[in-house]
């Protein structure tokens, strides 16, 4: 006997599924299991067969035409897709756990894609899905596009691999990136992401925080203490003391990502301010930006003593007493996304 993976819309009404059993049985096609999508266009059922080794894939498609199944589509598969769908997903889950960067590799295997390639951050990416292509955000920034000829993804996959990129993406949040720093003052700082657990200590620093740096970071607006999600992300620098003294965040709109930091009033000048800084334009960097921007005022000069000295082509251009600062990525600069000492700010 041969396993084969057999696909066909069949209209979503009483017994219409029985004719295709029942065509299938003439043939002596053993249904394994069976998966049902609901589309606008009927009932997707998605079917895991054991047929004799005879059978041709012109005779299946046949049988399931006689069936009244449509826009058929099959394929020879193997002994590992006896797992049901269920427990198919619920793995993939588990390996994203172990590894979200296998998050490409594992929506391949569950969406029998032909292909699945990152796309950098571009706005002619939208989230969704047509017959042929599906179209996700990565949760390191940017876009996933899957791809595969046939059959037609369904709005149950697409809503599948939505969840697991969501996992990913709460894993990579709770994981996280993580530095040790050493400062020129022989002190250590912890650099990493952020997390919900972080709120109160981050609302803290701006309460503790003076109006002059207030302003720095929110140019005059209203603070807030939010740590954004993807496809934003937000570090914090803890001290061996288990206090948070500065929080960045990295937020990408297109090919661009858009860099903000407050440093603590009792460590500014220690190097803290670059330490983030410089790992905040790396993992712009890592994830695909192309230019990476701060807002700052044009007195901010330990701000834009920082940038000049990452290493990138900087511009700058000013509109009022506020000057954007704009770094070109695509020019190897002096980031770091390891364990290092960090100087300035």
């Amino acid at each position: 006997m041969t396993l084969w993976r057999v696909r066909a819309t069949v209209d979503d009404r009483p017994g219409f599924l029985a004719v295709l059993t029942a065509s299938l049985a003439l043939k002596s096609v053993n249904i394994l299991s069976v998966q049902v999508h609901g589309t606008e266009a009927g009932a997707v059922d998605d079917f895991l067969v054991d047929a004799p080794n005879d059978l041709s894939e012109e005779e299946l498609l046949a049988a399931v035409g006689r069936g009244r199944g449509r826009d058929a589509w099959v394929r020879r598969t193997e002994a590992h897709h006896l797992v049901d769908p269920p427990t198919e997903v619920l793995s993939a889950a588990a390996r994203i756990v172990r590894d979200p960067d296998d998050l490409a590799d594992t929506l391949g295997g569950i969406l029998l894609a032909t292909a699945v390639r990152y796309a950098a951050p571009a706005g002619s990416y939208r989230p969704g899905f047509a017959e042929t292509r599906m179209q996700i955000p990565d949760p390191a920034g940017g876009t996933l596009l899957v791809e595969r000829p046939a059959p037609p993804f369904t709005p149950a996959e697409y809503a599948r691999a939505r969840a697991l990129v969501e996992l990913a993406a709460e894993v990579r949040r709770t994981a996280g990136v993580r530095w040790i720093v050493a400062l020129p003052n022989g002190d250590e700082i912890e650099i990493r992401t952020a997390t919900d657990v972080d709120f109160d200590a981050v609302e803290a620093l701006y309460g503790r925080s003076s109006t002059a740096s207030l302003r720095d970071r929110f140019l005059g607006g209203r603070p807030s203490a939010r740590l954004p999600r993807s496809p934003s992300t937000a570090l914090v620098a803890v001290t061996t003391a288990s206090v948070v003294v500065a929080a960045g965040t990295l937020e990408f709109d297109g090919p661009d990502a858009a860099i903000a930091l407050l440093v603590d009033d009792a460590v500014q000048r220690r190097g803290v301010g670059t330490a983030m800084i410089r790992r905040l334009v790396g993992m712009a960097a890592t994830a695909g930006a192309i230019v990476a921007h701060a807002h700052v005022y044009r007195d901010n000069a330990a701000m834009i003593r920082t940038f000049d000295r990452l290493g990138f082509p900087v511009t700058r251009l000013a509109d009022g007493p506020v000057v954007t600062l704009s770094a070109d990525l695509r020019v190897a600069g002096d980031v770091d996304n390891g364990v290092g000492a960090a100087g300035g700010r």
